[in-house]
């Protein structure tokens, strides 16, 4: 899902839960997630679904609009949402889902899956379904970049372009397309001037690759961009990559996979609940894949705002 849409709604800060039966689900696929990959998969994960719970609904989006109606339409039928797509699909679906006050599940059917993969859901759609079985309820947070919410990951600067190029391209699957997709970009790349406000601080200028605010540690398919980032502890994992060389980026690159990349110079992690940031060239804020807003931006959380079921944390 990469194309630019309407504003989400706009999570409450306290949502009224609904009445929601956790064997009662209804699946909002995206088709065509994945290359495909959500559809091919659909009938195995409808049969492991069918295996425990007392109800399956099966709802193919239209296009992410839609995705709001069904995710409202669940929690009013006291329906679990089951979003199986890419993370565009899952974080439309956790917005509409948290200010239905509805519980929402992740299955992998996308290209980078990230949320599913630091919730340590299994990697094959159809034995996610089956463990679904044995999941929790959790409160998790909810942030939001521009009145849009996100699950993942929300950044710009360097990453606008390699997420706009990731989208574009179509020959690659996974963690591959980004990995092309950042060797790409570096090519005509040079430094950004951020202007930065913390939690209502004085503003900053940073000068650097990217600005990035995580709710969850992964992006990119793999990359452990924030490997501190908690989806439950109230704050935003804020990360800065500072100027620095392309050789030496490019030395850096690895480390992110890993998350050692926070652990250099170059890298600043600060925590926070909202901040605002601006640049001086256009940019548009990616999150969980997709394009949510424009500059200047504000990006927040929202603690506990949304209902999780997920595997129970150990």
């Amino acid at each position: 899902m990469t194309e630019t849409a309407d504003p989400a709604p706009a999570v409450p800060a306290a949502p009224e839960d609904a009445p929601v039966q956790l064997d009662r689900l209804r699946v909002i696929v995206n088709p065509s997630a994945g290359h495909g990959r959500a559809g091919k998969v659909l009938p195995a994960v409808e049969a492991a679904l069918r295996g425990w719970a007392t109800e399956v609904e099966v709802s193919p989006t239209r296009d992410i609009a839609h995705a709001d109606e069904l995710a409202a339409a669940a929690a009013a039928a006291g329906q679990v949402a089951v979003a199986l797509g890419g993370d565009g699909l899952v974080g439309r679906v956790a917005g509409a889902t948290a200010a239905a006050g509805g519980v929402l599940a992740v299955l992998p059917g996308g290209r980078g899956n990230d949320f599913a993969r630091g919730l340590g859901i299994d990697r094959d759609p159809a034995a996610a379904a089956t463990a679904l079985a044995t999941a929790v309820e959790r409160r998790v947070d909810l942030p939001e970049a521009g009145g849009t919410p996100f699950i993942g990951i929300a950044s710009l600067g360097f990453d606008s372009e390699v997420n706009a190029l990731a989208n574009r391209t179509r020959w690659l699957r996974g963690q591959s397309v980004y990995t092309y997709a950042v060797l790409r970009s570096m090519v005509s790349w040079r430094p950004v001037r951020f202007t930065v406000s913390v939690d209502g601080g004085e503003p900053e200028q940073i000068v650097g690759w990217t600005v990035g605010a995580a709710n969850a540690a992964y992006y990119g398919g793999g990359m452990r961009m924030a490997p501190g980032a908690d989806i439950a502890d109230g704050k935003l994992e804020v990360i800065f990559i500072h100027r620095c060389g392309r050789l030496t980026l490019l030395a850096l690159f690895p480390r992110v996979f890993s998350g050692r990349h926070v652990d250099t110079k170059h890298v600043t992690v600060r925590r926070a609940t909202r901040l605002t940031v601006d640049a001086d060239r256009p940019f548009q804020v990616y999150a969980d894949g997709d394009p949510v807003a424009d500059l200047p931006a504000e990006i927040l959380v929202r603690p506990g705002a949304l209902r999780l079921l997920a595997p129970s944390v150990s």
